[in-house]
């Protein structure tokens, strides 16, 4: 099947990787959250879900996850970030860091993170506002409230 081409529909299906690696960190226990990293010719280089609970480390965002399930690349000019959720301060600074062009998220309504910044400082960043992934995320807030407030520092 023919990768679609750039745009809504090309977001949507990246977005569809993201939400899977959501779905499998809830399935383990975890926080679902999904990322997947992709270069600007749409090759999927890596993806990941938040896995802080199931390996206790702190750091293991899912889009911490997905970037290094990419290994070392060049540079990461033209490569897009697609998350679920909107991204924390330090998944934020992940892209920043490294210089990743896009961030397309799934949901900013039960998490608004560091996206405006993102896009303050020449990010390109797409919003989806996937009825899917926030209901996802109300689901577990309802349920782990606890391991939610954990998991965005409060």
């Amino acid at each position: 099947m023919a990768e679609p081409a750039a745009g809504p529909a090309r977001d949507r299906d990246w977005l569809a990787t993201a939400v899977e690696e959501a779905r499998q960190g809830l399935a383990e226990g975890g926080v679902p959250i999904g990322a997947a990293l992709y270069a600007a010719d749409g090759t999927l280089l890596g993806r990941g879900h938040n896995r802080r609970v199931q390996d206790g480390d702190p750091s293991a965002h899912a889009e911490t996850a997905a970037f290094r399930a990419a290994g070392r690349q060049r540079g990461y000019g033209g490569t897009t970030m697609v998350t679920t959720l909107s991204p924390c301060w330090y998944c934020s600074g992940l892209v920043r860091q490294f210089g990743i062009s896009r961030v397309v998220v799934g949901e900013a309504r039960t998490f608004h993170g560091g996206h405006d910044w993102l896009a303050a400082h020449g990010v390109e960043v797409v919003l989806l506002d996937d009825d899917g992934c926030a209901a996802m995320m109300r689901r577990f807030v309802a349920e782990r409230p606890e391991l939610w407030r954990e998991d965005i520092g409060e």
